[in-house]
C-alpha cells in the first residue's frame, strides 16, 4: 500500500478510528495488527523477517540487561548484530558480492533469484540500534514484547524512515495523555504536505529524470544538466514528503518522530549537508559507526579514514551496486576536503575573513549544492561507466532538445524557495496566517494536485533501500 492510494486511505482512517475507540490496552495490539497488515500488503512471507529479527533482538536485549559478565553482554550483542546484518546480506548483498566476485576474480558463487524486502534496511538498522542502546546502558529494555515489536514494525515509518530510536518511541506507548485536537491537525498539514511534494513535485519531475536515464547516451550536455537538476529535487521532494507523510500519520495516532529534513539544499558545506539531510540516518551512522571507529579522537589521518569509511558504508547501505559505493566515496571525499579546508581557514587569517564574509555563503551553498547533484548522478545511473559517461558529455557544455529553459526556470525557482524558507518557513507557522488565507493556500494546493498529479502512482524512491 501507497501513501498516496485510495487503499492506504481507507485503512488509515480505520485504523485511526479503532484506534480512538479501542480501550487503552488494546491500542497497542491495533496499531501492530495493523502495521504486519500493512507490510504483509507487499509480501507476507517477508513478514516473517520483521518477526524474527524482533524475537531475536528482544532476547537479546533482555539477556544483556540480565548478564553479570562483560562477556556475555558482548555476545548477546553480537547475537543481535550478526542476526540483523546477516539478514541484510543475505537478502541485499548476497548477489551483488556474488556478481562481483566471478567479474573481477572469477571466483563463481551460485546466484539466489530473492525478492529485496521492502524497507529492509530501514528495519533492521532501528531494531540494531535497541541492543546497542541496552548494551551501552542508554535505554532500557521495552516493557514486554508487544511494545518492542510495534516499535520495529510500527507501519508509518515501517519501509522508509525515519529511523527512530527506543529511546525516543517507547515511552510514548506508555503515554496515555489525551491528544489535543492541535496534534491532530499539525500532523494532518503535515501529510497533506509531503502528499502534495510527492504527487505534484516529484512524480512530474521524474518524467524528465526518467526520459534521460532510460537512454542517456541520447542527449546532449545541456539535457543531462537537466536531468541531474530534475533528479536532485525529485529526489528530495519524494524523500522529504515520504518523511513528512510518517511524521504527519503517527502524529495522527499520537506519537512524535523527529524531523527527517532539514532545507538541505540551503547547507554552506557538506558537514552541514548531512545534519540536514535524512538526519536520521546519518546521525545513526555518526553514533553506531563513526564514533564506535573512533571519531575525531586519534588524529588527524584517522578522523579522515572514520569519515570515509562511514560514508561508504553509508552508500553501500542505500543499495547493491557499485554506483552506491562511488557515491558514498564522494561524499567521504568532499567531508574530509572540508575538514581540510577548515584547518586552512585556522591557519591562514586572510582566507577566513573571506570564508566568512558575506558574499562568500552564497558561493558555498551554490558550490555544496553541485557537489551533491554531481554525487546523485551516481546514485541514479545503471552503472559507473554510465554515470562517468553522462559526467563526460555534462561538461562538454553543448547544447539540448529537452525543454530545457522552462525545466531549468522551475528547478532555479524551487531553489529560491527552499532558500526563502531559512528566513520564513511558511509550513511552520501556517498557523499564524489569516484564515481566509489558509483557506486560499489550501484550496490552491488541492486544486494544484488535481491539475498535475500523474495518472500513474509512482512508488517512493527509498522503498527499494
Amino acid at each position: 500500500m501507497l501513501f498516496h492510494s485510495y487503499t492506504f486511505l481507507l485503512f488509515f482512517t480505520v485504523v485511526v478510528l479503532l484506534h480512538r475507540l479501542a480501550p487503552i490496552a488494546a491500542r497497542r495490539w491495533i496499531l501492530l495488527v495493523a502495521s504486519y497488515l500493512f507490510y504483509s500488503s507487499w509480501n507476507a512471507r517477508y513478514a516473517l523477517l520483521i518477526a524474527a529479527s524482533t524475537l531475536i533482538d528482544y532476547l537479546a536485549a533482555g539477556w544483556i540487561e540480565k548478564a553479570e559478565t562483560q562477556a556475555r553482554r558482548k555476545l548477546f550483542l553480537m547475537l543481535s548484530l550478526c542476526t540483523n546484518l546477516g539478514i541484510l546480506a543475505v537478502f541485499k548483498y548476497y548477489n551483488f558480492f556474488s556478481h562481483s566476485l566471478t567479474e573481477y576474480v572469477g571466483l563463481q558463487l551460485p546466484i539466489h533469484e530473492l525478492l529485496l524486502p521492502v524497507g529492509i534496511s530501514f528495519y533492521t538498522f532501528q531494531s540494531m540500534s535497541y541492543t546497542i542502546d541496552v548494551y551501552r546502558g542508554k535505554t532500557g529494555t521495552a516493557r514486554d514484547f508487544v511494545d518492542f515489536a510495534l516499535f520495529v514494525s510500527f507501519f508509518p515509518q515501517l519501509v522508509a524512515g525515519p529511523i527512530v530510536r527506543a529511546v525516543d518511541f517507547l515511552p510514548q506507548l506508555s503515554d496515555h495523555t489525551a491528544r489535543r485536537p492541535e496534534e491532530i491537525r499539525l500532523g494532518l498539514k503535515l501529510f497533506f504536505v509531503g502528499l502534495f511534494k510527492k504527487l505534484v513535485l516529484a512524480d512530474n519531475l521524474a518524467r524528465v529524470v526518467d526520459q534521460v536515464h532510460a537512454n542517456p547516451e541520447a542527449f546532449s550536455s545541456g539535457d543531462l544538466w537537466v536531468g541531474a537538476y530534475a533528479f536532485a529535487f525529485q529526489i528530495y521532494f519524494d524523500f522529504s514528503g515520504y518523511s513528512e507523510m510518517a511524521i504527519g500519520l503517527a502524529q495522527i495516532l499520537g506519537y512524535r518522530f523527529p524531523d527527517n529534513f532539514r532545507r538541505p539544499y540551503c547547507a554552506v558545506n557538506m558537514s552541514d549537508f548531512w545534519r540536514r539531510w535524512h538526519i536520521s540516518l546519518s546521525t545513526w551512522l555518526r553514533d553506531y559507526l563513526y564514533i564506535p571507529l573512533g571519531g575525531s579522537r586519534n588524529g588527524r589521518s584517522k578522523t579522515l579514514r572514520n569519515l570515509m569509511i562511514t560514508m561508504v558504508l553509508g552508500g553501500l547501505w542505500h543499495g547493491a551496486n557499485w554506483t552506491f559505493v562511488a557515491w558514498g566515496f564522494l561524499h567521504g571525499l568532499f567531508l574530509i576536503v572540508h575538514r581540510l579546508f577548515q584547518r586552512l581557514r585556522a591557519a591562514v587569517p586572510t582566507l577566513d575573513r573571506i570564508s566568512a564574509s558575506p558574499l562568500a555563503l552564497p558561493i558555498f551553498v551554490l558550490l555544496t549544492f553541485h557537489c551533491w547533484t554531481l554525487s546523485m548522478v551516481f546514485f541514479r545511473a545503471a552503472s559507473i561507466e554510465v554515470a562517468l559517461d553522462m559526467l563526460n558529455v555534462m561538461f562538454a557544455f553543448g547544447g539540448g532538445e529537452l525543454t530545457e529553459a522552462k525545466m531549468l526556470l522551475f528547478c532555479g525557482l524551487l531553489y529560491l524557495v527552499q532558500v526563502s524558507q531559512e528566513k520564513y518557513d511558511l509550513v511552520a507557522h501556517f498557523e499564524e496566517l489569516h484564515l481566509v488565507v489558509r483557506v486560499a493556500i489550501i484550496a490552491l494546493g488541492f486544486w494544484t494536485m488535481v491539475l498535475f498529479t500523474p495518472n500513474d502512482l509512482e512508488p517512493f524512491l527509498y522503498f527499494q533501500f
